[in-house]
């Protein structure tokens, strides 16, 4: 069964009505008309299983009603070709694009980010981030280094992202495709990834494009329900916040975005 949403019709929806009703989540009528009755009884039901309460029943909803074989969400990978992404990153040379971007959809294929919304977080994050679409380390700035201080100073005792002493600001300052920063981060989501403490002990190592893309799925993969609420409510600033603490490079986060939006089918 495809995904149903508002505005469909059918004898799958008759379906769905019914089995909505069976699991006590009566729709009113059972007339194969996905209204507002039906949307709601929908959201309600995916309260109840702790789903994503989005209202449409997509292979998630459809599988926990018995309705559907697989809770795999449908991929939008097979639409992302360099030409699309280059729409999406306007100011980019394509032959940065052609070189990275296979790491990272192969990186979100593996991290089961294969869905519209996240392959758009995960897109619209490199642009905010790296717009050149290679990973970086970050640069000193007013906000990591004091004036006249050692660099990246004022990350050192960032308690918060694990760093607890001198040099540890340097050391574990922003890196890859998102800017992982922080030596908690980097212990975390190095780990996740599979390479033990090696990327603790290596930090430069997350500016190898294959980790780069493999980090940058693992940090989204972490935040993925809070992501896909924000999105859910069309809040690009909140789940770009989700990610980035704040709203760096949120202009351009939004461009890409909506572009990618506009260029990739829903399915």
């Amino acid at each position: 069964m495809n995904t149903l949403r508002p505005g469909s019709n059918g004898n799958d929806v008759t379906q769905l009505q019914t089995r909505l009703a069976a699991a006590g989540f009566p729709p009113g009528k059972i007339d194969g008309d996905y209204g507002p009755g039906t949307e709601a009884a929908v959201r309600n039901f995916q309260h109840s299983r702790k789903l994503l309460a989005d209202g449409i029943a997509g292979p998630r909803t459809l599988a926990a009603l018995d309705l559907a074989n697989s809770d795999q969400l449908p991929s939008a990978i097979p639409q992302v070709t360099v030409e699309k992404t280059c729409v999406m990153f306007p100011h980019t040379p394509r032959v940065n694009i052609e070189k990275h971007l296979p790491s990272v959809l192969q990186a979100l294929v593996a991290s089961e980010l294969q869905d519209k919304p996240m392959v758009l977080m995960a897109l619209a994050t490199i642009r905010a981030e790296t717009e050149g679409f290679v990973p970086i380390a970050e640069a000193q700035s007013k906000w990591n280094t004091s004036p006249g201080g050692k660099p990246f100073d004022l990350y050192d005792k960032r308690t918060d992202l694990g760093n607890s002493q001198p040099g540890d600001g340097e050391r574990y300052r922003g890196r890859g495709f998102i800017q992982l920063t922080g030596k908690d981060n980097y212990r975390v989501h190095g780990n996740a990834i599979g390479l033990g403490d090696d990327l603790l002990n290596n930090p430069e190592r997350a500016n190898d494009p294959d980790i780069a893309a493999r980090l940058l799925c693992s940090f989204i993969k972490s935040k993925e329900r809070a992501i896909k609420e924000a999105l859910m409510e069309r809040d690009l600033r909140h789940a770009r916040r989700l990610v980035n603490g704040g709203a760096h490079g949120l202009d351009r986060f939004m461009d890409c975005f909506q572009r990618g939006q506009n260029l990739l089918q829903d399915i």
